[in-house]
Order: structure tokens, then C-alpha cells, then sequence
């Protein structure tokens, strides 16, 4: 389990401006974390956010372990950091919707153990 046996949060990208994430791979991955049941944060771009240093990117950098569905690990670092909401690599897991198909992506969003060197 992540330090101090937290939940990992779970940030879903919509990559809606991007378009470098095949649609069925994002339908598929937002499909399966609603009927899940647990509990996530949809965003429509992480890139977008970033170029308007959006706060809720301070939020989620700062709320412990987390796992983000979006694409390549360097990317979504520099987004963050770019944003000034650096994110702690050690407690975050990217899921890189760009390499894995849509079930890939769930199972490692399901998973409560960080990976760090995910991607």
C-alpha cells in the first residue's frame, strides 16, 4: 500500500484537445471507472489545465498518492511542474492510456499500490 495505507486518488484525463489518446482506449477506460464504483476525478485536458495553471492542479499535487490516466509519465510530470504543482514522483502512478488498451488501463487504476516507475 502507498505510505500511511492511503488510497490512491484517480485523475482521468480526457486528453479532449491532445486527441493523442485513441478514442476508444478513453470511452473504454471512462466506461469502466464509472461502473466501478470508485471514486475519480474527470479532467478534459491536463495539457490545457496546465497552460492556464489551473489550481486544481495545486489541489490534486498536494492531496498524497495518486494515479493518473493520461499518456506518457514524462509529459503529465512536466504538465504539472510547468504548472507549479510539482507532483511527488514516488507517490505517483502515470497509467499511460497511449500504450495500454482500455482494460490495461482500468486494472492499473483498480491496483492500490503506487508504481512509480509506471508508464
Amino acid at each position: 500500500m502507498p505510505p500511511d495505507s492511503q488510497v490512491p486518488r484517480i485523475v482521468y484525463c480526457r486528453c479532449a484537445y491532445a486527441q493523442v489518446v485513441p478514442q476508444e482506449v478513453k470511452d473504454g477506460v471512462l466506461a469502466q471507472l464509472a461502473a466501478s464504483g470508485q471514486p475519480f476525478t474527470a479532467v478534459a485536458d491536463l495539457c490545457e489545465m496546465a497552460a492556464r495553471r489551473d489550481p486544481l492542479l495545486g489541489d490534486l499535487a498536494g492531496s498524497g498518492p495518486l494515479k493518473v490516466a493520461a499518456c506518457h509519465r514524462r509529459a503529465v510530470l512536466w504538465l504539472f511542474h510547468s504548472a507549479d504543482a510539482p507532483l511527488d514522483p514516488g507517490l505517483t502512478e502515470i497509467v499511460n492510456m497511449r500504450r495500454l488498451d482500455s482494460r490495461g488501463a482500468t486494472s492499473r487504476l483498480a491496483i492500490p499500490e503506487i508504481d512509480p516507475s509506471a508508464d
